[in-house]
């Protein structure tokens, strides 16, 4: 069921308007600082794309055989989206346990000696360990982060706070295309090559531990511990006094019903009614996510490029077309979409234009003949715009919406489970998309097509909006609205 904006009034008159102060470059901090893990993310999932084509052939990996097959291929990537969905898994619940803020310390670490395991793999299972390893982090930063944002931001400006994460994530694989179109052309001979491109992981995780320890704690986390000064005291350095104030009103209100009615577990989240219509709404959109085949262009674009006919080493440099459109796409919807239309709006415009851009590349990779010159660049032309559209709108959307619909005490655990299997579908998109582009080449954009149509279904009938209102508010109406 869908609940329309119109159903609510908007808080903006309960709450003091937010002001103008030192907290707001406080808040601004919080937000670069945390988004590391989002940077992070970013890169460890798109230096594949450019490192593979190395990594194929690389003797200590291949075992002798002349090159890696495509099952072993599609391997290196799911394995660290395997550990991914564990990871997203545990997180959820580390979050709720630990804290926000010491969970993302504890993953920097992870993050930092994963990276220099899969640096230093000799053979390729212990290459497979380290990125499972690698992945358990991605996956953790991929639940922690943008909770940690949306209880630190002010619902005003939460949309385009918590969608920084996403930026950061799409920084981090332009920055992987950037570097490995620079280090695989320097370097194309070299057996090192993709092991260079893995070493630059390292530095964002040092600077997300050592910035981490100067970060406050989430206040609704606190309050949810009964630490209510604490959390005082955090939304005091992120908000102007009375603001303050007014908000620990609210979370403590919301914090005290939920308590009562003991709804932290995910057994009594499936026996309440609007609870499990909202799990299920935000596990929708995150496999529909996946399923628009946006991280196959992340962690293969430059395999399927060469596909459309491009040179290996001319691949690696168009693909950072891939990684502008990105990062262009994603400041664009932070500066002038997030937070100006409904959400549910632009979720329908990006699944009709995604869906649109794979007919296109499925009719133009199959009808265009492969030794006309042309061919090539109608396939970029479309690839990249597909990227553009998915970046702008789908990307940041379902991750900023995934943060919203769930009630505050069992968002860890609900959250968990949705980027669970968020990471599930990923995961399978990246073991099978070279086993099926080897098999049906650009056919595989049709069944990208067909789930594109299914995805557009799903968004009009049952997801709600939820722009314009605080965490509680939405909490509130969907008690009303789906129960």
């Amino acid at each position: 069921m869908s609940v329309s904006h119109q159903s609510v009034q908007p808080i903006g008159g309960k709450l003091p308007p937010l002001g103008d102060g030192p907290y707001n470059k406080r808040l601004g901090l919080v937000a670069v600082v945390a988004t590391f893990g989002g940077l992070l993310f970013g890169y460890d999932t798109g230096v594949l794309n450019g490192a593979i084509g190395f990594m194929r052939v690389d003797q200590g990996l291949t075992g002798g055989a002349p090159e890696l097959t495509a099952f072993q291929v599609g391997l290196i990537t799911s394995i660290l989206l395997a550990g991914c969905a564990i990871g997203a898994m545990v997180g959820g619940r580390l979050s709720d346990a630990l804290g926000r803020r010491k969970l993302i310390l504890i993953l920097a670490v992870i993050f930092f000696f994963a990276a220099m395991g899969v640096v230093f793999s000799p053979t390729f299972p212990i290459l497979l360990t380290c990125r499972f390893l690698l992945g358990l982090a991605v996956g953790g930063a991929s639940v922690t982060v943008p909770v940690y944002l949306g209880e630190v931001a002010p619902f005003e400006h939460r949309g385009s706070i918590v969608s920084r994460n996403e930026l950061m994530i799409v920084t981090g694989q332009f920055a992987a295309f950037l570097i490995n179109a620079i280090i695989g052309n320097v370097l194309e001979a070299n057996p090192f090559t993709w092991r260079y491109m893995m070493t630059i992981a390292v530095l964002p995780a040092v600077a997300l531990f050592f910035g981490m320890l100067r970060m406050p704690e989430s206040p609704r986390w606190l309050v949810l511990k009964g630490r209510d000064d604490e959390a005082l005291n955090v939304l005091r350095q992120v908000r102007s006094e009375e603001r303050a104030q007014a908000e620990m009103t609210e979370v403590r209100a919301l914090a005290a019903e939920a308590a009562a009615e003991q709804e932290g577990s995910l057994r009594e989240v499936m026996a309440t009614r609007w609870m499990r219509r909202l799990l299920f709404i935000g596990i929708g959109l995150g496999v529909f996510q996946q399923l628009t085949g946006i991280n196959s262009m992340m962690y293969y674009g430059e395999l399927v490029l060469q596909d459309a006919g491009f040179s290996h080493q001319v691949a690696l440099i168009v693909n950072v077309f891939n990684g502008v459109a990105s990062v262009s796409a994603m400041l664009i919807a932070l500066k002038w979409v997030i937070d100006r239309f409904s959400r549910r709006g632009i979720l329908l415009f990006g699944f009709v234009g995604t869906t649109t851009a794979h007919l296109l590349a499925g009719l133009a990779g199959t009808l265009i003949p492969e030794s006309s010159e042309a061919r090539r660049w109608v396939l970029l032309i479309i690839i990249v715009t597909f990227v553009f559209i998915m970046q702008a709108t789908i990307g940041p959307l379902v991750w900023l919406m995934v943060s919203e619909i769930y009630p505050l005490k069992s968002r860890g655990a609900m959250i968990g489970v949705t980027v669970f299997l968020l990471w599930v579908t990923n995961m399978l998109v990246g073991q099978f998309f070279p086993m099926l582009t080897e098999a049906i080449s650009f056919g595989t954009f049709f069944v990208f097509f067909g789930v594109g149509l299914l995805a557009i279904a799903f968004i009009y009938f049952k997801v709600p909006e939820t722009s314009g209102h605080t965490l509680e508010e939405l909490e509130d109406v969907f008690k009303q609205k789906l129960s």
